[in-house]
């Protein structure tokens, strides 16, 4: 059977309405196929709707049970959702972390200019620079084998939380009550687990290290050592490790699929990358005076909207982690016992032409309203409830930063002989571009423009 989500998603709420149920492993899942529905339950009931299903192996073998986007709604899962957001939305963090995002974004479009071929390295590479100098306070470079080996342990994590036939533990937890002999998906996964605990240790190590000596530079990293010493937080070592892990995780996948879905959209949708253009130049200057920066937010509203309808567009989060509900619950004569588990069909949401005109189309000016200025409206790629993103403006502003300068510096067009088929393109890939492209700079002052910003990120070693 496909997995829920995605077109097939889409048939299935066109064929069903706003939820429909399926049954692995003999429990419920309940699929919502609407903001509607998804605002009534996982928000406004957002304290009974908000734990996870007890996973004996991607959570309690493989995250060593300290893994929070796992964590059933728990003491220890506020806690460390209290740190984050203190620290990645607390008063010092635009001064702390704007500055990563600002010089990347100028290695970002000097690496388009001299490697556009290769456009999805590029964004990975800016996605993942930007997490590790946030975190602690370090870059990555295009060829960081330790940041690749976390990567594909993250893919190898997302393959068995989004295939149940993968995870056959987790669907079936009673399985965790046989003998450890019999477990066979015991060794594997504490393999697993000790590659992810040395991977992520590793990066903290080399931080401390910068520490002792003072050359480690301001970072989430340096105020949960600080709060740590100061009482403020108390977390145990492998929580500290996978806090950093749910961040590096998290702020690299997100930033890079909506850059690259960005540039799909402006090589298929070429109309609204005229109007973001102008107003752009009006901003910066039509004749490359600077590169647009966080700063110019107010003045670039629709640039705003281009980041949601990027986020809602094709959602690359078709189904996001289900939400596990704490006690019985009834909503429209639908009645919901305790453990029942609950996910947003994004797609669904996203494609349906009672929510969104022309839904299909990539148009910014849907979002040119009175939500404008809240990231968390339209989409759901963040999350929802009291399970959304704790970083999601430091993500926002990574997408927002990198989408302006592309569009300010280059021309994207669709290549004739490689059409861009964006509902069956594999948005979250690693090794190989989703499509083909042909990227170019829009003009020899735009070079010039690049040229000259790039000399301090090119530069820069820390």
């Amino acid at each position: 059977m496909p997995f829920p989500g995605g077109m097939w998603g889409v048939e299935m709420a066109k064929k069903y309405g706003e939820m429909y149920t399926c049954y692995f492993g003999g429990k419920p899942y309940i699929f919502l196929n609407s903001s509607r529905v998804v605002n009534d339950l996982m928000e406004k009931r957002a304290t009974i709707y908000s734990s996870r299903p007890y996973r004996p192996m991607t959570q309690d073998i493989m995250s060593g049970g300290a893994r929070m986007l796992l964590m059933p709604h728990s003491d220890r899962w506020r806690n460390q959702r209290k740190i984050m957001h203190s620290i990645l939305n607390g008063k010092s963090a635009e001064t702390t972390f704007v500055p990563y995002q600002e010089l990347e974004v100028k290695q970002l479009v000097y690496d388009y200019l001299n490697n556009s071929d290769n456009f999805h390295v590029c964004n990975q590479r800016f996605s993942n620079s930007v997490i590790t100098s946030v975190v602690f306070g370090r870059r990555s470079g295009l060829h960081d084998k330790q940041l690749k080996e976390i990567l594909d342990l993250v893919e190898i994590l997302g393959q068995y939380l989004f295939h149940p036939l993968k995870n056959i533990p987790d669907v079936f937890p009673w399985l965790h009550n046989l003998p450890k002999p019999l477990q066979w998906w015991r060794r594997g996964s504490e393999e697993y687990f000790t590659k992810a605990r040395a991977l992520y240790k590793k990066e903290f190590d080399a931080f401390e290290e910068k520490l002792e000596n003072g050359t480690a530079r301001p970072c989430f990293a340096a105020d949960l050592v600080a709060g740590a010493a100061k009482k403020e937080f108390t977390i145990d070592e492998t929580e500290k490790l996978f806090v950093f892990s749910t961040l590096l995780e998290a702020g690299s996948d997100t930033s890079r699929n909506a850059i690259t879905q960005s540039i799909a959209a402006m090589a298929t949708y070429p109309a609204w990358v005229k109007k973001a253009r102008g107003l752009l130049d009006e901003v910066c200057g039509a004749n490359a005076e600077r590169l647009p920066s966080l700063a110019d937010r107010k003045q670039l509203p629709y640039i705003s909207a281009v980041v949601k309808e990027v986020l809602r567009w094709r959602p690359f989060l078709q189904t996001g982690v289900p939400h596990m509900l704490e006690k019985d619950d009834e909503y429209e004569g639908y009645r919901f016992p305790a453990g029942t588990q609950f996910a947003w069909n994004a797609y669904a949401i996203a494609l349906n032409e009672n929510e969104f005109e022309d839904p299909f189309t990539f148009n910014p000016d849907r979002f040119m309203n009175a939500d404008l200025n809240n990231p968390l409206k339209g989409h759901w790629q963040f999350g929802t409830g009291r399970r959304v993103c704790v970083g999601y403006n430091v993500g926002t502003n990574n997408i927002w930063l990198a989408v302006a300068c592309l569009i300010y510096c280059f021309d994207v067009t669709e290549d004739p002989d490689h059409p861009i088929d964006t509902f069956n393109t594999v948005w979250d890939v690693h090794k190989d571009a989703p499509f083909k492209a042909k990227i170019k700079p829009r003009s020899q002052a735009h070079i010039d423009l690049i040229k000259r910003v790039s000399k301090e990120a090119l530069a820069a070693d820390y």
